[in-house]
């Protein structure tokens, strides 16, 4: 590590008071159905996990108990998604079902209401919009769908981004991202929105994997436009199947994902820094693994599930927590 590096993780440190540099495994009571393309959110205290490839059931992580359990079944298969809470209803949208290489975009945003345990369809997505492995994000009372790919993993990757508004009910087409880009998740940092990770899937070119996107994508709410940072703070390690969260109040962290360039699933985690506009790469996942969504939880970032090696396996269900504490 640099000396330049070394500064910053150190600033890094005493700024977010990262109490452990690697995730940790958690051992619970019980644990969820091993799947990938999977996707995770938080509502009355608990982690729920969604989706997958297969028929997998909606598994529930109770924090207080340290228990997993099954609570419900999916209204259909679904994948490659980014799930959202919203007034303690879980979204998905965005997603695929049907097999590879040709996935179809799914037209309904499912609606989950964890205290009846039941499903409902919450909206229709506008047919000349639809796709899936799309990042979504909600944002003062509204949903986002962003980005995403309209044939499975074979073609039509879309810069895409779509507001909808809970109120009215209604969709409105926004400024196209700089960048189309696929399997990744965005997050939302005060006013501004990031893409970082990705990829342009390819099974039609036989590049599925190789077209990762290196660029850091940000729209600014208040004035309703993108723009693209720096080259010098494209993300240190390209990769699609990755996910994002919110760090602390001014960074953002991209956890795991799958590339061309190994066949295990990766176990980089790395921090980016608004204010000081660094990267920070000095954290590990203990198993790589893509496909997943991990979610923050007072004061610590939870992943599960996903693959360990790029592609389809082998399925996990084992869990990470990294603990936090933010200034």
């Amino acid at each position: 590590m640099s000396i330049r590096n070394s500064i910053f993780v150190f600033y890094f440190l005493s700024t977010t008071s990262v109490l452990g540099q690697s995730f940790m495994s958690v051992e619970p009571n019980g644990l969820p159905a091993k799947r990938h393309e999977c996707a995770a959110a938080i509502a009355d205290d608990a982690l729920y996990l969604f989706g997958g490839r297969g028929n997998r059931p909606v598994n529930r992580y109770v924090f207080k108990t340290n228990t997993w359990d099954s609570v419900a079944k999916m209204p259909l298969q679904l994948n490659h998604f980014q799930a959202v809470t919203y007034k303690n209803i879980i979204y998905i949208a965005g997603a695929f079902t049907e097999p590879y290489p040709h996935e179809k975009p799914v037209a309904e945003v499912y609606a989950f209401n964890p205290k009846t345990n039941t499903w409902s369809v919450e909206t229709k997505i506008p047919e000349n919009r639809r796709r899936g492995a799309a990042a979504c994000v909600v944002y003062k009372n509204k949903l986002y769908l962003i980005c995403g790919i309209v044939d499975g993993h074979y073609d039509g990757h879309v810069t895409w981004v779509d507001e909808y508004d809970f109120a009215t009910k209604t969709w409105k087409q926004l400024p196209d991202a700089p960048h189309a880009r696929d399997h990744f998740q965005s997050v939302i940092i005060k006013d501004k929105l990031y893409n970082a990770g990705g990829r342009r899937s390819s099974a039609k070119t036989n590049e599925t994997f190789q077209l990762t996107v290196p660029e850091v994508d940000v729209y600014d709410f208040t004035s309703g436009s993108w723009r693209t940072l720096d080259s010098a703070n494209n993300i240190p390690t390209q990769r699609a199947g990755c996910t994002s969260v919110a760090f602390g109040k001014n960074a953002f962290m991209v956890i795991g994902g799958e590339s061309w360039a190994q066949k295990e699933a990766h176990a980089e985690v790395e921090v980016f820094d608004i204010e000081k506009q660094v990267w920070i790469t000095n954290i590990k996942l203990q198993q790589g693994r893509h496909g997943t969504q991990a979610v923050v939880y007072k004061g610590k970032i939870f992943i599960t599930a996903g693959s360990a090696n790029k592609g389809g396996g082998p399925e996990l269900n084992e869990t990470e927590v990294l603990k936090i504490n933010h200034d």
